[in-house]
């Protein structure tokens, strides 16, 4: 049987710990003893600096994680989010800036902060030929915890991770769901004290990302942090505490969810035309009953504003758009989304966004093992 994935383990004599590289390319470390007081904060960031040639892909950056919590970072692609968590797990060296991550300096100590935690990117990492069992006990057995302690961690989060049954399966044969449960599962093997998932739900449909909703939520239950990057902005409204809008490698924004909607006004009223030509009729009545200037998405013939007084300014469009016979396929109330927010902070959704991302840093630019 072959893998397609290379892995291989090596002795760090500086340091004594086993060192794992896995060659999908992300890094692992066999943990060590946690030791020191407990930190407020999971991860704080000050002021963090990256260039990729002439582009900053990271230009002051600024970021507070509370401990225990899941803390959404979102933001267009190209935004500085990938890099963010890259130099944050010790992935690439900053150029600029300071960072703590389990309250361990990022740029001082490395290793340190690389046996606090744990990363799981949008691409499952784990093997399609084994079964889940056999993934989480060779996981187990190249973080050193031997043949019997791997065997009962592997049982601990198959439990954990609503697994049990589908523990002989070949992962091929799992659904998205199971294959995106057991790559955090894998991920927590070491149970780290924080957790980095990228886009953890990308590519699922709606099923597979509840089920991974839910496994996250309960990592926090059990006292991991976990910071999470997403294109999807209600899962961000579903699981983090707190979220941070980055944008052209800078924080713009920090709040709560409810309290980042709040920022962009009450009540909503949308419009949906039937037809793109009906599209600049309906933006002028909705200009001129609305509060604020309205948001139009083209691309779904979509125009909404902020209004004061709900009931009158929908009774007003409606009226007016019947009268200048603008067809109509939807008109509706609605509180402010995190759509809103996104849209209003970077002035375009995400939607518009889908462009391409940070360059993928060269082999010299990583931080060495």
């Amino acid at each position: 049987m072959t893998s397609p994935y290379a892995f291989a383990v090596s002795l760090d004599r500086k340091t004594g710990y086993a060192v794992l590289e896995l060659g999908y390319g992300v890094p692992r470390w066999l943990a060590r003893p946690r030791e020191g007081p407990v930190e407020t904060h999971a991860v704080r960031a000050e002021g963090l600096q990256k260039r990729y040639g002439e582009k900053r892909a990271l230009d002051g950056f600024d970021l507070t994680v509370h401990r225990g919590t899941v803390h959404g970072l979102l933001g267009p692609n190209g935004a500085g989010k990938t890099t963010a968590v890259r130099a944050l797990a010790t992935l690439l060296k900053l150029d600029g800036g300071r960072a703590q991550v389990a309250g361990v300096d990022v740029g001082k100590d490395p290793r340190g902060v690389r046996a606090k935690i744990g990363l799981a990117g949008q691409y499952a990492a784990v093997d399609e030929l084994l079964s889940g069992r056999q993934n989480l006990e060779l996981f187990g057995r190249l973080f050193h915890l031997g043949g019997r302690r791997a065997r009962l961690r592997a049982d601990e989060l198959l439990e954990q991770f609503d697994l049990v049954e589908a523990a002989a399966k070949s992962v091929g044969d799992y659904s998205g769901g199971m294959r995106r449960r057991l790559d955090l599962a894998a991920s927590m093997i070491l149970a780290p004290e924080v957790l980095f998932l990228d886009e953890p739900t990308t590519g699922l449909d709606p099923r597979g990302r509840g089920e991974v909703w839910e496994a996250v939520r309960a990592l926090v239950d059990g006292g991991t942090t976990v910071l999470l990057t997403t294109q999807y902005l209600d899962e961000a409204d579903k699981l983090a505490s707190r979220i941070t809008v980055i944008d052209q490698g800078r924080a713009i924004a920090d709040d709560t969810p409810a309290e980042l909607k709040n920022t962009v006004g009450g009540d909503r009223i949308e419009v949906v035309v039937a037809e793109d030509s009906d599209l600049v009729p309906a933006l002028a009545v909705v200009a001129r009953v609305c509060e604020g200037e309205p948001s139009v998405d083209r691309a779904e013939r979509r125009i909404h504003a902020a209004v004061a007084d709900r009931v009158a300014a929908l009774t007003e469009v409606a009226r007016t758009l019947q009268d200048q016979a603008v067809q109509v396929e939807d008109i509706g109330l609605r509180r402010p989304s995190l759509d809103d927010v996104f849209l209003t902070l970077t002035g375009h959704t995400t939607k518009d966004s889908e462009e391409p991302g940070e360059p993928a840093p060269s082999v010299r630019e990583e931080v060495p093992a």
